[in-house]
């Protein structure tokens, strides 16, 4: 066995496979024969780091349970929308989920509220960030679900743990008192280590009646509304637009 090849199988072995890969392709390419060993060293160190990036990327995506894939730099800003263009930017950035601030996606069913809080989340992702997505509905069934067979305690700690959760379809699902002061506890903690993205189709004036009662309906809202970006979405369904213009290209 060769050296090179002694080489590439233990880089292998301690789990370096983006150097690996990238020595192999110097091995492929002659020219490189004559560049210094510092600067190849360089490029096995910076495919390492690009490898390892996309690997951490890719299990940040898979961890989410995003409905759909999305990104931004796919978004139909077409006018209408209703998209804050400089509001949007800045979400970009994800500084608001670093100073554990939340968002509020609104806007009637088909505007695109989950794909853009998809988007926004996969960008998170992208910059290193955990998110984890829940269709409310969801969140209510599990909650109750985990309550009668004592598993409360892990739940709590799944949706508290990642920087950024999604809350979709919020006011979709029964949340009965005890749920609700679950929730409440989540979202407690979370204020101190973490942000909630929310999308709904129901006007935030209509939140309140949301609640089973008004007391939680208060420490709730109190909670998430006051430290809110807010983005509104109008016009038509995306998807009768999208199935409109899908039409007239056949």
């Amino acid at each position: 066995m060769s050296t090179a090849q002694q080489t590439l199988n233990r880089l292998r072995q301690l789990k370096l496979g983006g150097m690996a890969d990238a020595y192999e392709l110097q091995l492929d390419q002659p020219k490189l024969h004559g560049t210094s060993f510092d600067d190849r060293l360089a490029m096995l160190v910076d495919h390492e780091m690009s490898n390892r990036d996309t690997r951490r990327i890719q299990r940040l995506l898979r961890g989410t349970g995003f409905p759909e894939s999305a990104v931004l730099e796919d978004i139909d800003d077409r006018a209408g929308r209703g998209l804050d263009k400089s509001l949007l930017a800045t979400l970009a950035g994800c500084q608001w989920i670093y100073r554990h601030q939340n968002l509020i996606i609104l806007g009637a069913t088909g505007v695109g509220k989950t794909w853009l809080g998809c988007a926004l989340g996969t960008q998170a992702c992208r910059l290193g960030i955990s998110v984890l997505y829940y269709r409310c509905s969801q969140l209510f069934s599990d909650i109750a679900v985990a309550m009668a067979d004592g598993s409360i305690a892990a739940l709590k700690s799944r949706l508290v743990k990642p920087a950024l959760l999604m809350i979709d379809d919020f006011g979709n699902g029964e949340m009965n008192l005890a749920v609700g002061h679950i929730l409440l506890d989540v979202i407690d903690r979370r204020m101190r280590c973490g942000s909630l993205l929310i999308a709904s189709q129901y006007p935030r004036t209509q939140w309140h009646g949301l609640f089973p009662d008004p007391t939680l309906a208060d420490a709730v809202l109190d909670r998430v509304v006051h430290q809110s970006h807010q983005m509104h979405l109008k016009g038509e369904s995306m998807r009768k637009v999208l199935a409109k213009e899908r039409m007239a290209t056949e």
